[in-house]
């Protein structure tokens, strides 16, 4: 399975960016996209890598962090294999390079674990100037 995130940019605070990850990859490993697990990572200069949004499999539902909640919507498209993510009132603190990620055996209490996850992007980078 491959991974590409794209729609990253520059912003003002109060902005709005919206990301795509497109996944791809020979019959993604004998699993339907639907099957995955995909979900958003940010990683700011000198932090750890933070969860920000889960899209379940099969359209079970979303999670988000506590930071992005109201803000971020998380969303995919099982017909074009792709998620999207659209980031809402932007502040300097979304500052990262975001990630998006994909496992089809992961189990819902690890979807924010980073660890957890088999498959990753590039990822793209987003800053928002204050």
């Amino acid at each position: 399975v491959q991974l590409q995130a794209s729609g990253g940019g520059l912003v003002q605070t109060g902005g709005s960016l919206r990301l795509s990850c497109a996944a791809s990859g020979r019959s993604f490993s004998g699993r339907s996209f639907s099957a995955y697990v995909i979900s958003w990572f940010r990683q700011a200069p000198g932090k750890e890598r933070e969860f920000v949004a889960t899209s379940r499999r099969s359209g079970s539902g979303t999670d988000y962090a506590d930071s992005v909640k109201g803000r971020f919507t998380i969303s995919r498209d099982n017909a074009k294999n792709t998620v999207s993510l659209q980031m809402n009132s932007l502040k300097p603190e979304d500052t990262a390079v975001y990630y998006c990620a994909a496992d089809s055996s992961i189990i819902m209490s690890s979807t924010a674990n980073a660890a957890a996850y088999d498959y990753w992007g590039p990822g793209t980078q987003v800053t928002v100037s204050s």
